[in-house]
């Protein structure tokens, strides 16, 4: 029989109540339940989306890496908040990007170099982020070709934002990102500027360093030579920021790198007037550069450089120290160059002969003898950097706190660029 007959027999024809419970399994029950699970399974699949989505929109500063235990240590960051004013079009660094770094070891041209890889590629809204505004330059020895930099803002902190140009090519590419991962091995240091993550995945790549307020040390020192600007140089701070220079290139010596850069271009001054070591592009390129480990670089300044560099030689952590002798010297005179009347170019001879830089009229004896005892002509003479440290530190207690020095000589930029050696602009702002 039917089911139609069968509820024919069961219920009166015009019983509807009767129909309905005879029938209310397949009409009502099985549909419903049928409704309830599909609004189940989609609730569900939303909720793993969102969660999901939600772990590749986390921001990874970049992971440090560890040589002895080849390791990684996760540092997670967010950056809701990256702005600045008027910001070029496609620029949203770190925001919705996870960015996770190792160095791998790649063979070329029988060395090997450090770079960077992404270990996963991630999600990067374009749009989200939205205002920086152009860094002003300084003045350059040649423009920076690959990059350019932006100043931003960063959960409530300013942020230096260097900028990979859409034309660079692979190998700047390559270089750009071994850069930033040769940042990330080096680790945190209280007086090197802080890496605050890397943009990889897509472009514009990108590197974000905190912004330090007064920029390099060298437009610093010039400001001091003004009586308007309201900022004083004493004596104890000299020996204060050089005690945290000197800590920082004590750090770097420790990871193997020489600076070969030293000089008051190369040092970040933070508002509570705390130095911090920069210029680390050339320690980057010596460590991969397949020249003589002497040469001098064309983004170097020969002034600043030890005489045996000056002649070729392998640099050193000594070569290091002599170059910071030439930074107290620049301190000391509030932005002098070092060896005025003398030629680049004929500055290794005069050095030969025995020739030292002279004691500045502001620079006391005490201070004068550490910049003597760092540019010995033989480099086992020169203090070493840990000796440095401990002389500066016993000095600053007992240094004059309260002189303000001066140099009554206003800035000649353009004699400066000649007595400097520089035969063409250069960007002090190193970052």
């Amino acid at each position: 029989m039917t089911s139609n007959s069968t509820s024919g027999n069961l219920c009166e024809p015009n019983d509807k109540l009767c129909i309905t419970r005879e029938y209310q399994l397949e009409v009502i029950v099985v549909p419903a339940l049928l409704l309830l699970g599909t609004a189940i399974t989609l609730l569900t699949v939303l909720i793993l989306r969102y969660c999901h989505k939600g772990k590749r929109t986390r921001v990874t500063a970049p992971q440090h890496y560890h040589s002895s235990t080849h390791r990684h240590t996760n540092r997670h960051s967010h950056r809701h908040h990256l702005y600045g004013i008027d910001a070029p079009p496609g620029i949203n660094p770190l925001e919705h990007e996870e960015v996770p770094m190792k160095v791998q070891q790649v063979q070329q041209n029988s060395k090997q170099t450090p770079t960077a890889v992404p270990q996963v590629s991630t999600e990067r809204h374009q749009g989200a982020f939205g205002q920086v505004t152009a860094l002003p330059q300084s003045y350059s020895i040649k423009p920076n070709d690959t990059v350019n930099l932006y100043r931003g803002s960063m959960d409530s902190k300013n942020v230096i934002l260097r900028v990979l140009k859409d034309t660079a090519t692979s190998s700047e590419k390559q270089h750009f990102l071994g850069f930033a991962s040769f940042l990330s091995e080096l680790g945190p240091h209280p007086f090197i500027p802080l890496l605050l993550g890397v943009v990889s995945v897509q472009p514009p790549l990108i590197i974000v360093v905190e912004e330090l307020k007064h920029r390099d040390l060298l437009g610093f020192l010039w400001k001091c030579r003004q009586d308007n600007s309201g900022y004083d140089m004493t004596e104890k701070m000299i020996f204060t920021m050089a005690g945290q220079v000197a800590s920082a290139l004590e750090y770097l010596h420790s990871k193997s790198c020489i600076h070969s850069n030293m000089g008051a271009r190369s040092i970040l001054v933070g508002e509570d007037l705390t130095a911090k070591l920069w210029g680390l592009g050339s320690v980057y390129r010596r460590r991969t550069q397949l020249g003589s480990p002497g040469a001098v670089d064309d983004m170097e300044l020969s002034k600043w450089q030890a005489p045996e560099v000056l002649a070729g030689r392998p640099v050193s952590p000594s070569s290091d120290v002599w170059s910071f002798g030439i930074l107290l010297y620049e301190m000391v005179t509030l932005g002098d160059p070092p060896f005025a009347s003398i030629m680049a170019t004929e500055l290794l001879q005069y050095l030969q002969r025995g020739k030292s830089l002279k004691q500045p009229a502001t620079c006391s004896n005490s201070l004068y003898s550490i910049i003597k005892s760092c540019c010995q002509w033989n480099p086992q003479q020169r203090l070493s950097v840990s000796e440095l440290l401990r002389v500066l530190h016993t000095k600053e207690k007992s240094a004059n706190g309260r002189t303000v020095l001066r140099v009554t000589e206003p800035l000649n930029f353009e004699r400066y660029m000649r007595e400097a050696g520089c035969g063409e602009a250069f960007n002090f702002a190193v970052l």
